[in-house]
């Protein structure tokens, strides 16, 4: 596909608008059906169109970067909310939505308040969100837990016990494909959120890097290391990937008892082992941790994606118009129709027509009544901050380093 061409054609100057088009770029894969579907019935109505480019997803980071830095930007782009709009942000690249938001009733309460928040930055509102929601959550296979006669852990002591119980059995606690990384981070994003609530986090998401020496930081790498050497994930779980396939294995071959992973786990099972998925298949909630200053029903994950708009668009009402149907019935029964669980506020009623309802509403559940939802981390901080800490806390897992050296190395980031 000739990507240059494309993307040089979008418009001429003005934020990629050619003066009745309005140019939104989004992820290339297989949920823009939805997206385009939503462009052609805005279309029907509006005086601007909206012109939908769908960006390959391997070359989506990369082709919006050199866009942005052209008069060819896009009007409208998807994004992950957090660090991957942060360089847009602080260039002033960004229409400042808060006031906006706040003005309109249909914004303001169209969507989960914990899912708007996770897409802002420094308390404003950059994006709106427009497709389905990815919390973490703790898998679990249900055989195994009815043979050894032990309940899905609400604690941290419960944990340990399982832990305990089925090493003993020969059985991997957790499976966790260490080689891809990035699931070893879901173990700090949650413990850091138990242990110093979010606002920890926050600190260092909106700039400031000497949040990485808050005592909460260091208290959750000593627990990883813990767990580590407490045989929770094995002995090679380094070895072992998410990508090709590797840790969902051994959750649904009865080789590991427990999986912490993003909600897509569910349909990953469904698509490996249907067996498992529809029989054995079980999920909760993160446990609590004993002292800890984060809530108990706070989530950390990839919150949504979100459309957000060009500052220097020459379309502003029109772009506003169209994010506003992302909070219209049509739109989230769209979304359900292709599988996902949608972000607006009275999506519940429309979960009977998904996939597995009962995994729908519980997990569209724990995001209502979530306090706090933050962003992965690697997608929270810019590609400078994120690439360094996907290698520290590879080496923490892997025992090269010190919870010490964990927290040293990234305060030194820049």
């Amino acid at each position: 596909m000739v990507m240059a061409g494309v993307l040089a054609g979008c418009g001429t100057g003005g934020g990629g608008s050619d003066g009745s088009t309005l140019t939104a770029y989004v992820y290339g894969d297989d949920a823009v059906k939805v997206q385009q579907a939503a462009v052609d019935s805005f279309n029907t109505t509006s005086k601007v169109k909206v012109k939908l480019v769908a960006v390959p997803g391997t070359d989506y980071v990369n082709k919006l970067r050199s866009a942005m830095g052209s008069p060819d930007a896009p009007d409208i782009f998807f994004n992950w909310g957090g660090g991957s709009v942060k360089p847009y942000a602080d260039a002033g690249k960004l229409l400042d939505l808060t006031a906006t938001v706040r003005d309109d009733a249909v914004l303001r309460d169209g969507f989960l308040p914990s899912v708007m928040t996770a897409g802002g930055l420094g308390g404003k509102v950059y994006g709106i969100p427009m497709r389905g929601m990815q919390p973490v959550m703790l898998f679990y296979n249900k055989a195994l837990f009815a043979e050894h006669a032990i309940e899905p852990p609400r604690t941290w002591q419960e944990l340990r016990k399982a832990v305990s119980t089925f090493k003993a059995a020969g059985i991997t606690p957790f499976a966790l494909g260490g080689s891809d990384k990035w699931p070893e981070l879901m173990w700090m994003e949650y413990l850091l959120d138990r242990i110093g609530g979010p606002e920890v986090f926050r600190r260092i998401q909106d700039g400031d890097p000497g949040g990485w020496g808050d005592p909460a930081v260091l208290e959750a790498a000593r627990t990883v290391r813990q767990l580590v050497d407490d045989g929770a994930f094995g002995t090679n779980f380094t070895s072992v990937d998410y990508g090709n396939g590797g840790a969902p294995a051994l959750l649904n071959q009865g080789k590991a008892a427990m999986h912490l992973m993003g909600s897509w786990e569910y349909s990953t099972q469904l698509g490996k082992a249907p067996g498992f998925a529809e029989k054995d298949l079980g999920w909760t909630a993160f446990p609590t941790v004993a002292g800890g200053a984060g809530d108990p029903a706070n989530v950390v994950g990839n919150p949504t994606n979100y459309w957000s708009v060009n500052a220097r668009t020459k379309h502003k009402d029109t772009a506003v118009a169209f994010l506003r149907t992302m909070a219209s019935q049509s739109y989230a029964q769209a979304l359900v129709d292709n599988g996902d669980v949608p972000t607006t506020s009275g999506a519940a009623s429309m979960l009977s027509g998904s996939p597995d309802p009962r995994f729908a509403t519980d997990q569209y559940e724990m995001v209502r009544k979530a306090p706090s939802f933050t962003l992965s981390w690697d997608q929270a901080l810019e590609a400078r901050y994120a690439t360094p800490l996907l290698t520290e806390i590879s080496k923490l897992f892997a025992g090269r380093s010190t919870p010490e050296q964990f927290v040293d190395a990234m305060r030194a980031a820049k």
